[in-house]
């Protein structure tokens, strides 16, 4: 995202999560931290109480679908419909696909109601071959403003999101980076 000040936007996917999305909300809360979350549909009508405080509490949402599918695996019709499911739950000019994956019908049709985002740093925090360390690394490696960092508000993640998220709002914070929701 273009920006004139030195600026990260923290990204989180897959929640809201009780235990997981409470905490990661304290945490951005006491280092004066926003984020932009690309809520499930499902977990959303699961937490209903939790996505309203990510919204009292000045962060941004994001469709992340419904029920979390892979584009390249969907039929354009199934996946537009579990898109069009999780809308109906929220109002956001966001979409983020799950995996990342969209097909090119997908995406021209997408593109008529959403900005369509994706990431310029990947934390790779679900994945279990990957250590709380290089989870951070991943995410800072080649840091710059306006970078979009990606990480995941869900119990598979919850131990390294935790240590990148903090570590990245400290050293980041020290080095002069603000972190804001997406514009």
């Amino acid at each position: 995202m273009p920006t004139q000040e030195p600026t990260l936007y923290i990204t989180f996917d897959d929640g809201p999560t009780k235990g997981v999305t409470d905490a990661l909300l304290d945490l951005l809360k006491a280092h004066q931290a926003k984020a932009t979350f690309f809520c499930i549909g499902k977990n959303v009508q699961k937490n209903p109480e939790l996505f309203q405080r990510i919204l009292n509490e000045g962060h941004r949402v994001g469709n992340h679908t419904f029920s979390h599918l892979n584009g390249w695996k969907s039929t354009n019709m199934s996946y537009l419909k579990d898109v069009e499911k999780c809308r109906s739950l929220f109002e956001s000019s966001y979409f983020r696909p799950p995996y990342g994956r969209l097909k090119p019908a997908q995406i021209a049709s997408l593109k008529k109601r959403y900005k369509i985002i994706m990431w310029s740093a990947l934390s790779m925090d679900y994945h279990p071959s990957v250590s709380k360390e290089k989870c951070y690394q991943n995410s800072t490696a080649k840091i710059s403003s306006g970078d979009i960092l990606v990480f995941h508000d869900s119990e598979k993640a919850a131990d390294k999101m935790f240590y990148a998220v903090e570590k990245l709002l400290t050293d980041e914070t020290f080095k002069g980076y603000r972190f804001l929701p997406l514009p």
